[in-house]
């Protein structure tokens, strides 16, 4: 694993703190999935190459998550006029929105899972 995908590993991985996304962690080929917790990730940070999070593929989404994201946006982000430039607090309240339901429907918008550095996760591991 190179330091550039350890950094964004850890990135993506503190980003789901709060949802409580499973991962898999091995030690001398023992697996195990455990939750995803601020106790388990400051005591295992070091060796994030011995963590992958278990992901959904973006093309999974369901027809009513697209429709929850689509009006998540609409609803939550602000409206940014197209003949403006947005400003940065719009920018990023929008972008926030976005993120929060990406990471609460645990879907890997960064790519993690074709870079071997996450897992597909089972159908049925997260009731959204």
């Amino acid at each position: 694993m190179t330091k550039e995908e350890k950094q964004l590993l850890l990135k993506d991985l503190c980003a789901r703190l709060p949802y409580g996304a499973f991962v898999q962690f091995e030690v001398d080929g023992q697996k195990t999935i455990k939750p995803l917790t601020m106790d388990f990730l400051s005591s295992t940070w070091y060796h994030t190459e011995w963590i992958k999070p278990y992901l959904r593929t973006m093309s999974s989404m369901t027809e009513e998550e697209i429709e929850e994201y689509w009006t998540k946006i609409n609803n939550d982000a602000p409206e940014m006029p197209i003949d403006e430039i947005p400003s940065i607090e719009n920018i990023a309240k929008c972008s926030e929105v976005v993120l929060d339901f990406l990471n609460s429907h645990y879907l890997d918008y960064r790519g993690l899972i074709p870079m071997g550095l996450a897992l597909e996760a089972p159908k049925d591991m997260y009731n959204i």
